[in-house]
Parts: structure tokens; sequence; C-alpha cells
């Protein structure tokens, strides 16, 4: 099958930086295929874009915590014909409370998603876009990639670190068969993430230049995978707090960082 206009496959596209990737690739020209386990929010995503665009939105509802479901959702694009040009993989949670407080199969699935699947993703998709000479890749990291991690929240912050290390390699492994790759690191994103984890009274309490729209992150993500950059960090703010803790010595940083943490996290487990 031919494709007359780029395809971007977005996974996490049920709600927050994923669904605002939709909107912004749809406004674009680009055809879609969307994942996340919500079927029916997919479903309510595609039909407004297609109204709205007119482009072809293919929803496929998946659950990237099973160790099968990227191997899958490629056979599944495989046999539809369909080559992916720009893929987001944005699919991530964060898990509540101590690292003992949780069971192993509760962060397997954490690590599954947010570690496993971008890595498989990326390694079945990459050869096509390097064949056709093409592509474009956004791991959705974090801001927690940069700065020294906090107790709670365990396994998160070393998720986005290795998104980051593994992005900028890429990137430099096949920017010169056009394929620009790039981690994108949002700090603190309006979005549902603080609704799941339980902490969204506590970070209704931050001041408001601490955040950033979707639509920004967004837009931000996409100028920065074009220019090429292989790691962008949205928000002056964000950038600015990446480099304080960069020229602190490690015992302050890792004090101050613990200090802080302390004030929007559910430390009770």
């Amino acid at each position: 099958m031919s494709q007359s206009k780029p395809l971007s496959l977005i996974t996490g596209a049920s709600s927050g930086i994923g669904a605002e990737f939709a909107r912004q690739l749809a406004a674009l020209g680009h055809d879609l295929v969307l994942t996340a386990r919500r079927a029916d929010r997919l479903q309510a995503i595609a039909d407004e874009l297609t109204q709205r665009h007119g482009i072809v939105v293919t929803v496929l509802p998946n659950d990237l915590a099973d160790p099968a479901a990227a191997r899958e959702l490629c056979d599944t694009l495989a046999e539809r014909g369909l080559h992916v040009d720009w893929l987001i993989n944005n699919a991530g949670y964060g898990v509540p409370g101590s690292f003992v407080s949780n069971d192993w199969k509760t962060h397997a699935d954490s690590l599954q998603v947010l570690v496993t699947a971008p890595t498989e993703l990326t390694r079945h998709l990459l050869p096509g876009m390097r064949g056709r000479g093409y592509g474009r890749i956004i791991n959705v990291a974090s801001l927690a990639g940069h700065v020294p991690a906090t107790a709670m929240h365990t396994l998160y912050g070393a998720s986005k670190a290795y998104l980051i290390k593994f992005s900028q390699s890429l990137a430099l492994e096949n920017r010169a068969a056009g394929v620009n790759v790039c981690a994108l690191c949002p700090g603190f994103t309006w979005s549902e993430f603080h609704d799941v984890t339980g902490t969204r009274d506590k970070m209704d309490n931050m001041p408001a230049f601490m955040w950033l729209s979707a639509q920004e992150v967004v837009r931000q993500g996409i100028a920065a995978v074009e220019r090429g950059d292989s790691m962008f960090i949205t928000g002056r703010v964000n950038r600015f707090i990446k480099t304080i803790f960069q020229l602190m010595p490690d015992r302050l940083a890792n004090h101050l960082s613990a200090r802080q943490a302390k004030r929007y996290r559910n430390d009770d487990k």
C-alpha cells in the first residue's frame, strides 16, 4: 500500500501529551495510528481528527505492559501495509510509593511500558525508516531524567534517564540515514498524570510558572525533532533547573532535590 501522507504512530494517545501529539500531527497532515488501553477514548479522538482534518486514523487498542504487545502492534501494521514515518513513544506512568511497597509485577509492568516497549517498537520500525531515508522518533522522557533521583516513584526517573541516553545514541547512529531521534523532556505538564499517581492535591499547590500546557510541550517537541536535536527540555524554567543542578556539588544537589520532592509526593508507603 502506498502512502500519500506521513504516518505517525503514537503510544499512550488516549489523553494528555499523547492526545495532543495526535492533534498537532493531524493538523500537519499526518495520518495516524493511535494506541493505548482505552479504546473508547482513542475512538473519540480518531473521530474528532478524521472529521476536522480529513485524515485516516487507525485505532489499535493495546496494553504495552504485555510483553507481546509491541511485536503484535508491528505485525498488525505490516499486515495492513502501513509504514511508520513518525514514532512517538509517549506511553508511561509513575508508580506511587517506595520500591518495596509495590510487588514485582507492578514494577515489571512499569518497566515494560517505560523502557522495553519503546525500545522494542524502535527496533522494529527503525529499519524501515532507514530504508526509506526518512523518519522521526520522539521518546517522551522527562526533566526527572536529568535531576537527582528522589525517594518514591523509584523507577520513574531511572527509566526516563534511560530514554535520554538511548535517544542520544540513536540520533548519532541514524542522522546520516535521514532519521532524527529526540528525547523530549517535559517538566510539570497539565495532564492526567498526577491524577493517576494520586498527587493532584499537592501538585495544584505548585506555582503556575512551573507548569506548561500539553499543547506547548508538543509544539516544542515537534520543532526539536525537526531541527535534529537529540534531547530537548521544554520550557526555560526547566532548562534553568537542569543547569543549576548540574553546577551544584552532588551532595548539595541531592539534598535540595530530596527536600523539594517531599513537598509534592505522597510518602506514606
